[in-house]
């Protein structure tokens, strides 16, 4: 009988034991849990802030108010637009200067120049 009783003992310790690993393991996992939540939490913050900064800074009142203030943009005009049968034909590939602009070239303009309406100030880099 001693020697069943020892067995029935070991058992029970080895049960407890194992109860015990088990619910260490889920406490663990509910920490871990309870962490991934909250990071998840942090990180839908983060972004409802950016797409809040992205709407604020692609408003295109403020992107057309730093156009007027930065850029000497001209308005367009009616005379600016004219019909593609005014447009001079095609140049063959053949005849294409070998230079690196080579649309500067065809149109006579020197490629050192920058385009549009804005002019450089002395000694300003491109």
């Amino acid at each position: 009988m001693r020697l069943v009783h020892l067995f029935v003992i070991g058992v029970l310790l080895a049960a407890a034991a194992y109860v015990y690993e088990i619910k260490f393991e889920a406490t663990l996992q509910a920490e871990r849990l309870a962490k991934l939540r909250s990071d998840i939490r942090r990180e839908r913050d983060a972004i409802a802030t950016l797409r809040a900064e992205w709407a604020k800074l692609s408003n295109p009142g403020r992107i057309q108010g730093l156009a007027q203030r930065h850029l000497a943009l001209q308005p367009l005009e009616v005379i600016q637009f004219d019909t593609l049968d005014n447009l001079p034909a095609r140049v063959p590939q053949a005849n294409l200067p070998d230079v690196e602009d080579p649309i500067a070239a065809i149109i006579g303009r020197d490629p050192d120049l920058p385009t549009g309406s804005v002019t450089p100030a002395a000694g300003a880099a491109r």
